[in-house]
């Protein structure tokens, strides 16, 4: 479940737009739907014009071995956010796994390219500040769609700031070209990951956007209650049966 799980995270940042406009249908968790939507539609536009095209090509002169060690090498960086969180969480034996994957792979596994870690049994674990926020009993607040980066809500918007604080690009000594650089081999890479599986997202709704919203909510609460989700699981089944 959780590949399908950080896909529909993912996607929404990059997601492609509606095929027809559905009428708007009134939810407690997104007072703002009218705002949401219209910023929908406009990651919408920069997603096709510019992330797309720019994910087919990184996809057709990038080996597939690569495109994994690449994902491997942000996932090793985002273990010290990790750790980070599971400290506050008081999740001392994860946080201490973190800090091992992190040693493992960026010397044994050549700087996170390869994922020597969990072969040898230290768990990938996926926990952030919104979720920390979660943990000592915060509420989400209403749904927010971010220009730019994507769904989030009132408790995970500030918290995507903290975590900004903690990821080593952000406060390592490097150029601020190299910094740019980084960000834009993450983003193409992860885009291009998404391609096959999007295809997937686009036939279980005709609304994308309630789809997206819909999914990006119950991830969250699977993530915050650490895998108890108590909303209906039918569409991580349908997912799952693929």
């Amino acid at each position: 479940m959780a590949k399908y799980l950080t896909f529909l995270i993912l996607i929404a940042l990059l997601s492609g737009g509606c095929a027809t406009s559905p009428d708007i249908v009134a939810d407690d968790r997104d007072p703002w739907q009218g705002f949401n939507r219209n910023v929908y539609s406009f990651n919408d536009a920069l997603d096709r014009t510019y992330l797309v095209p720019a994910a087919e090509l990184y996809r057709g002169v990038t080996p597939e071995f690569a495109e994994k060690g690449v994902h491997n090498f942000f996932a090793n960086l985002g273990d010290l956010g990790v750790a980070f969180n599971n400290t506050l969480q008081f999740k001392f034996l994860d946080a201490a796994s973190d800090v091992g994957r992190i040693i493992v792979n960026s010397t044994i596994g050549l700087l996170g390219f390869m994922d020597v870690a969990s072969r040898m049994g230290l768990e990938k674990h996926d926990e952030d500040f919104g979720q920390t926020l979660g943990y000592w009993g915060m509420g989400t607040g209403p749904y927010v769609m971010l220009p730019f980066f994507g769904p989030s809500n009132l408790r995970d918007g500030p918290g995507k700031v903290v975590d900004s604080f903690i990821y080593p690009p952000n406060w390592a000594d490097i150029k601020t070209s190299e910094r740019n650089g980084l960000f834009a081999l993450n983003l193409v890479n992860t885009r291009a990951e998404l391609m096959v599986t999007e295809e997937k997202a686009k036939e279980l709704s005709r609304d994308r956007y309630v789809f997206i919203r819909d999914a990006y909510l119950d991830n969250r609460e699977f993530k915050v209650n650490d895998g108890q989700l108590s909303a209906d699981e039918g569409l991580y089944d349908e997912l799952e049966d693929e």
